[in-house]
């Protein structure tokens, strides 16, 4: 209901299931061989939804001269263990929507050629891949999972004047630092909601359920900081009482410290803020010490190792997700 016109007014902002789909494909490498940056994305960010992308996966389109017979795109791809179960999801949508564009005879005639590399969710790895494909002159890029490889990124592509697509990543601050009147041309972009929409809800449908005072837990990555300052600026502006935020690093198996903490603190809820499979050992903590607190969370919540870890403790853990409706390929 909050979402409600926010959605309306940006019908690009969530990426639902991440199927791959020919369209936005197309889309891209098409806008991107002769349309400036504004155009670009003023029309794929409604249009593109490709490739499963929940890795971090840039597509960057390396044109050549006209006449030449293809198209080159590079897809890197961010694979910490906590995100390795993103590996073939990714992979597997930008192959397909490779081989299908190929199959009908490319863009304007021209193939596709997929380079792929992987930037191991390091942000100085990420920062290097972003001045080479800068260098390279690539048309556009799409991916950003993780914030800190995002924050690493971004000011690259806006000086180089190269739109980059994110795809994945819910930082408000990545799209929000070259916002207008920021500076006067802005070539940062994104398809899915920001965290602090997302909080926005989580806190609505609490106060809906009547649970006055919660817990957050939220691991001490720059996504888990954002998350912190959204949900508590969300549970102020509900009268949702936050009694509590506990953080965790990433690879924590033992979560009980800071769910008896958030327990004395008298939570009526668990909020969970991180990659899902540090969210699984919250939801693991809470049934075996027998907590039977509601447990709602970002999005990461739907990813399978949250689901795969937790076991038959997920059942019953709510989270925000966008979808786009009708958003297959027509061809």
């Amino acid at each position: 209901e909050l979402a409600s016109d926010a959605l309306l007014k940006h019908p690009w902002i969530g990426l639902g299931p991440f199927m791959p789909t020919m369209k936005g494909f197309q889309s891209l490498f098409s806008r991107a061989e002769g349309e400036g940056p504004s155009r670009l994305l003023e029309t794929s960010s409604i249009d593109l939804t490709i490739a499963e992308l929940r890795s971090n996966r840039y597509l960057a389109v390396l044109p050549r001269e006209l006449g030449q017979s293809e198209l080159k795109a590079g897809t890197l791809l961010e694979l910490p263990i906590a995100l390795e179960p993103m590996k073939g999801w990714g992979i597997s949508g930008i192959r397909l929507a490779e081989q299908e564009i190929n199959a009908i005879g490319g863009i304007h005639g021209r193939t596709i050629e997929l380079i792929e590399r992987d930037e191991q969710a390091n942000n100085e790895l990420g920062a290097k891949i972003a001045n080479e494909l800068t260098r390279m002159k690539v048309a556009a890029s799409i991916g950003i999972v993780n914030t800190g490889v995002g924050l690493a990124s971004i000011d690259i592509y806006q000086q180089a004047r190269i739109p980059l697509m994110i795809a994945v990543s819910t930082g408000p601050v990545l799209t929000r630092r070259y916002a207008p009147p920021a500076a006067p041309a802005n070539y940062i972009f994104r398809v899915s909601p920001t965290l602090d929409l997302e909080a926005r809800i989580l806190a609505a449908d609490l106060k809906k359920r009547t649970i006055s005072k919660v817990a957050l837990l939220a691991d001490d990555t720059p996504y888990g900081d954002s998350g912190v300052n959204a949900f508590a600026e969300a549970t102020r502006l509900a009268s949702v009482e936050l009694v509590t935020t506990q953080r965790f690093k990433i690879g924590y198996t033992d979560m009980s410290r800071q769910l008896k903490n958030a327990r004395a603190a008298g939570a009526q809820a668990v909020v969970g803020w991180g990659i899902g499979q540090e969210l699984a050992q919250v939801a693991r903590g809470m049934r075996n010490m027998g907590w039977r607190a509601p447990m709602t969370g970002s999005w990461t919540l739907s990813k399978r190792n949250f689901i795969n870890a937790a076991g038959s403790a997920a059942e019953g853990a709510l989270l925000p997700q966008t979808f786009i409706q009708d958003a297959g390929s027509t061809a």
